[in-house]
């Protein structure tokens, strides 16, 4: 903690420095004091550095994002953009994602277009005068135009690193830091995440609960629109479940209109919890050590990019992506194990990279546009261009790419695929008459991830632990969905080889419920380290029955209970299992949800089925 104080004193000194010799300002577009139609986004800033703003107008120009900034030596001044030319890993000509600087409303150049990489491009000089001035990013597209920052310099000599250095960076904007202690914190806000950080709340913890986003509930957002799957209130300790039907929706559907997510009712139950603080907009950017055990979890600010140091005798990684565990250096795989490891029919012969997708879901409304030309590599035609009105959890990209590293680009492809096939229907189908009618209502800028990183529990689940139901004596939530693997779908596979974006699935039901394990819900090899959400200690087959959302939010009951063990006994989570089981079972029987609240959770649920073997 000191050495990160150091370091940002040192960074203020070196600021203060620059600034008297010169004008080079670094102006960060998230941190825009009015963002106008941009969006933040900052699901790669692992990767590329930073998070940026993004023009996601649906093929229509968003309106201006601005903020105000000062000069103090009068003279020519060269103003350069870090942009990403989107389309470039597919199509080699300009890209859709145009937009222009303007300087106190005059518009000094462009940038967006070009480029294969994230990459700074000179937008355009102009002598200013000392004194106050407005910057403007005017979006020309509507498509998905982005920018990460912009640099302004009277150095005609210097170009900013193309890597977008965070080091780099600071020397122009001190990072504001401070420090807060917690008995628990659970760094993720989707489903899983809270149950957790409610359940630990409950049970006494003063909880910090930290979410990368400013709406809780990840993939059940109204920003990602996925529903719930599985059933709760079921298995061996029924109660575990109750707490969802708090603040689940009550109504099914992906990609549906953004009230039925009902983010409110997610909000609302986490703001009524005293001992929960809440952090939404940060993300875990580093992680300190003691030993194996985590001692400081280091998160940023997606807006500002101010920094809280959070320190507590306990985690819980509800990331998803396992961004936590991944950066204290637990254990974790990604992809498919081969069928010799864990003797599982339904995995492949031998081990490979391939994971299940990503969806950018959408759908149209009634109204009528004129949705430009949007033709960048994908060469649909009205054979290979289906006649659809909307895309939901089939319209899946990425499973041949590394989920985490190559994420923007999964990202990306299934935007191109959903304005191209939008374009191709409502421009050149021989039945585009019959979608003179419709404009696209939504399409989401964030991706729904099914997989990537899974942490190793002491126990890893996998396919015959479900099949022929192994008791285990920590049993706890209970998995009930199908072993839902997906793959590409065969009718897109045979018009885009290699380059699917659709998806199929084969629902290999349960016989029945299963108890998965206690030991798969902490880390093996970072004591202090629990984990509840897909990226818990499983199979990536065993991963097909246990991502979905009821399930996961009763992960994190149980994790809450244990965490409050730990606390209560002074143990770390392995040591619930040694010593303290007996008392968890006793919690799970009981449940941590209100007992006047009905199941209104019945909706999108499986029959179980006897399953035979290949």
């Amino acid at each position: 903690m000191y050495k990160m104080k150091c370091i940002s004193i040192f960074v203020m000194l070196i600021s203060c420095s620059i600034a008297n010799y010169a004008d080079r300002l670094l102006l960060e577009a998230e941190a825009f004091s009015s963002k106008g139609g941009w969006l933040i986004d900052q699901q790669f800033m692992d990767q590329m550095g930073s998070p940026y703003l993004i023009a996601h107008g649906m093929g229509h120009p968003v309106p201006d994002a601005e903020t105000s900034f000062m000069v103090r030596q009068p003279g020519m001044h060269y103003i350069y953009v870090r942009t990403y030319n989107w389309t470039s890993p597919w199509f080699t000509g300009d890209g859709p994602g145009l937009f222009s600087v303007l300087l106190d409303g005059k518009e000094v150049g462009s940038a967006g277009s070009k480029g294969t990489s994230w990459m700074w491009t000179l937008a355009g000089q102009i002598n200013m005068k000392e004194g106050n001035h407005r910057i403007s990013l005017r979006d020309k597209t509507g498509f998905d135009g982005r920018c990460d920052a912009v640099f302004i310099t009277n150095d005609k000599d210097e170009v900013p690193p193309h890597n977008g250095s965070v080091t780099w960076r600071r020397l122009f904007n001190s990072v504001q830091t401070s420090c807060q202690n917690y008995d628990f914190v659970v760094v993720g806000g989707g489903i899983g995440g809270i149950c957790t950080a409610v359940s630990a709340a409950r049970l006494g913890l003063k909880v910090a609960l930290v979410n990368d986003r400013p709406i809780w509930g990840g993939n059940n957002s109204s920003e990602i629109r996925v529903h719930l799957g599985g059933h709760v209130e079921i298995g061996k300790y029924p109660q575990l479940g109750r707490l969802l039907c708090e603040f689940g929706p009550v109504r099914g559907g992906n990609a549906q209109p953004a009230s039925y997510y009902e983010d409110a009712k997610k909000d609302s139950i986490l703001r009524a919890e005293t001992n929960i603080t809440l952090l939404p907009c940060y993300h875990a950017v580093r992680v300190e050590k003691q030993g194996n055990k985590i001692s400081e979890i280091i998160v940023q600010h997606i807006e500002n990019g101010s920094q809280i140091i959070l320190s507590a005798p306990l985690f819980a990684d509800c990331t998803g992506d396992a961004t936590v565990g991944c950066l204290a250096g637990a254990d974790w795989r990604m992809g498919r194990e081969g069928t010799m490891e864990f003797g599982e029919t339904y995995a492949p012969a031998e081990p490979d990279t391939l994971t299940m997708g990503a969806s950018v879901q959408w759908y149209s409304v009634e109204g009528k546009e004129k949705f430009p030309e949007f033709d960048y590599g994908m060469g649909f035609n009205d054979e290979n261009c289906e006649q659809v009105t909307m895309g939901e959890w089939t319209w899946e990209t990425g499973m041949n790419k590394n989920q985490v590293f190559q994420a923007e680009q999964i990202r990306d492809y299934g935007l191109m695929a959903v304005y191209g096939t939008w374009s191709w229907l409502k421009n050149h189908s021989r039945q585009r008459a019959q979608y003179a009618g419709r404009r696209l209502g939504w399409v989401a800028y964030l991706a729904g991830k099914r997989e990537s990183r899974r942490l190793m529990g002491d126990y890893i689940l996998k396919e015959d632990d479900i099949l022929k139901n192994v008791s285990h004596e920590d049993a706890s939530f209970a998995t009930t969905w199908s072993i839902d693997l997906h793959f590409p779908d065969s009718v897109n596979h045979e018009h885009f080889p290699g380059r699917e974006y659709k998806s199929a699935t084969i629902h290999r039901r349960l016989p029945e419920p299963y108890d998965v394990p206690y030991r798969c819900l902490y880390s093996r090899n970072v004591d202090n380290l629990f984990m509840a959400g897909r990226n818990i200690s499983v199979t990536h087959v065993a991963l097909g029955t246990t991502r979905v959302m009821r399930t996961i939010a009763m992960m994190g009951e149980v994790v809450g209970m244990a965490a409050s063990l730990c606390h209560q006994h002074g143990v770390l989570p392995r040591g619930v299992y040694w010593d303290y089981l007996p008392e968890l079972q006793a919690m799970m029987r009981k449940g941590i949800g209100r007992a006047d609240v009905p199941n209104n959770q019945k909706y999108n649920r499986q029959k179980f089925t006897k399953v035979k073997s290949k």
